[in-house]
């Protein structure tokens, strides 16, 4: 055949895509499916994996579908240390469908044997204060520790089209390609305190699944957002060189939970950066909840990787205290009661707004408070009202 024959057989034959199984996310739902060209690909997909793993342990424990993985094969499977099964478990319980909260619920209860054993970390920090390039220089000196890590990390939700960027595994990119290490951006879906809604129950599973150091990463908070201090056992706080006055410190809410406060970047200024602590470890005294503790401020270039063998020795030295004197579990029992009233609170609400008859009440009543002519209080107590008398009724 010659040359400018095989030229017209090339443009004469059609294009054939290369037949590949690849991981999608369906639009309909929140669950990631396998979409495959080939019957190969079907047959060695979730379905067949979860056939499987049906048929071989047939009879040993109750399973509750999870679309084509029951819900103790994903606990298997995550526990097993399935980077993949970890992500779907995350998937499972941040879904809002009902169907998906009954099984995570059975997911965590599954879990919650071997949950707790993990180092809780929250950090949090302004915008700009290099959290992510500090959270990880600080994972890889852990892993070099030889610990695992997990990071949560919570990217903020845009107010006018509800996105967010979710871009924060491109700033840790070295600790993002270690398998120990597993990085899970989730936006804040407008939860305050810079947290997202979820966070507890990924906190969780991340637990289960053998990482022994989980760090929550907020979004860029101001003076209020103190939420992550209420599901993590030590809460570190970052401040800039130059972040104000001993006055401007002490009006900071999170300063005042903060278990450990880090000036960051303070290679840039090292003048600044020794002003900075001496300021804030003067303001703290003056707070009451450290007037009788020793609150530590320490100076880290996380650029640099300077002074973080210092903050790790100071967290270390802080757990060992706390658990001694039994303040570490009885941190962790109250968080887990103030968990369950949060989750009440929440589904109370989600329970009014679905009562048959009282979105058109509450509509009517949000009507006649931005009018003006009636009380809010007055509103609230008559929809709450309404809402017993009907819950009482049915």
């Amino acid at each position: 055949m010659t040359q400018a024959s095989r030229a017209s057989t090339a443009r004469a034959r059609p294009f054939r895509p290369v037949r590949r199984a690849c991981w999608r996310r369906s639009r309909r739902n929140s669950e990631p499916r396998l979409d495959s060209h080939s019957g190969a690909g079907r047959r060695r997909g979730l379905r067949g994996h979860a056939g499987a793993a049906n048929r071989s342990a047939a009879g040993k424990r109750l399973r509750i579908p999870l679309g084509a993985v029951a819900v103790n094969d994903l606990a298997d499977r995550l526990q097993a240390g399935d980077r993949r099964a970890l992500a779907k478990a995350i998937t499972l319980v941040e879904s809002t469908r009902p169907d998906h909260r009954e099984q995570a619920d059975a997911l965590l209860t599954e879990l919650m044997p071997a949950t707790g054993r993990a180092l809780r970390l929250g950090i949090s920090g302004v915008p700009g204060v290099g959290k992510s390039t500090f959270i990880e220089a600080f994972g890889l000196l852990l892993l070099e520790r030889g610990h695992r890590v997990a990071v949560l990390a919570v990217d903020p939700s845009s107010s006018v089209s509800g996105g967010a960027i979710l871009g924060d595994k491109t700033r840790m990119e070295q600790l993002s390609m270690d398998v120990r290490a597993f990085i899970r951006p989730s936006p804040s879906s407008g939860t305050l305190g810079g947290v997202a809604e979820k966070t507890r129950e990924a906190l969780l599973l991340c637990e289960a699944a053998g990482f022994d150091v989980v760090i929550v990463e907020t979004v860029g908070v101001g003076q209020s957002e103190t939420a992550v201090a209420g599901m993590t056992d030590l809460y570190v706080l970052m401040q800039l060189p130059n972040a104000g006055d001993d006055l401007q410190a002490i009006k900071k809410g999170v300063m005042e939970l903060a278990d450990l406060v880090v000036i960051n970047k303070a290679d840039l200024d090292a003048a600044a950066a020794t002003r900075a602590q001496a300021q804030i470890t003067s303001a703290l005294r003056l707070l009451p909840s450290h007037a009788a503790s020793v609150q530590r401020v320490l100076q880290v270039s996380a650029l640099k990787a300077d002074g973080i063998a210092p903050l790790w020795q100071a967290i270390t030295d802080l757990r060992t205290s706390r658990e001694a004197s039994g303040q570490w579990q009885s941190r962790r029992r109250e968080q887990s009661l103030a968990w369950m009233w949060e989750r009440l609170h929440a589904g109370l609400r989600q329970a009014f707004v679905s009562q048959p008859g009282m979105a058109d009440r509450l509509a009517a009543a949000t009507e006649q408070v931005r009018d003006g002519f009636t009380p809010p209080s007055t509103a609230a107590r008559q929809l709450l009202a309404a809402f017993e008398s009907r819950s009482t009724a049915s």
